[in-house]
């Protein structure tokens, strides 16, 4: 997996302050997508070991962020690489949320396993293909209406899609 951008602290990519990675490589090339220089997954550096310990540091270190933003690209198109990130965040930043863009369903990710793992890791998921001829600037971390912001444990509790309240 390969590593296309970092940003420490942004507020556009999820609830209060977070720390952003964007993971290389989609399929979904959606029209008008905000960042297709993502879409190659040999895009960016080397996800290694030591990015991922740096980047741990750097958010445990910093007690102003709220939680940590998988973006793209796509995460779930690595969701081996992700899962296993995401589990060592989890350890680290107990107290902080997670939030992930994707380009598949909700329904999609939970009938593939991998993604499905993935997925289950995540507070907040963003879901769908971003659909230029939907794209809405009004709404809060997302870029056209047809995308949801999936709350996965309530989803998962209840059974039903059940988007996040802001």
């Amino acid at each position: 997996m390969n590593l296309i951008g970092y940003v420490p602290e942004s507020i556009s990519e999820g609830e209060g302050l977070r720390a952003v990675l964007f993971i290389s490589g989609c399929r979904h090339a959606c029209p008008g997508c905000f960042n297709p220089a993502s879409w190659d997954f040999e895009a960016g550096v080397p996800f290694t070991e030591e990015v991922s310990a740096r980047i741990l540091r750097d958010i445990a270190s910093n007690p102003l962020i709220d939680g940590l933003t998988l973006c793209g690209g796509d995460p779930f198109f690595s969701p081996e690489e992700c899962t296993a990130f995401v589990e060592s965040f989890r350890s680290h930043c107990q107290d902080k949320t997670v939030w992930a863009y994707t380009g598949f369903t909700f329904e999609a990710l939970m009938r593939h396993p991998k993604r499905r793992e993935l997925a289950l890791l995540c507070d907040v998921i963003i879901d769908g293909r971003f659909v230029l001829e939907l794209k809405d600037v009004s709404l809060p971390f997302r870029g056209s209406s047809n995308q949801r912001l999936i709350d996965v444990a309530e989803t998962v509790c209840r059974g039903v899609i059940t988007e996040y309240a802001l």
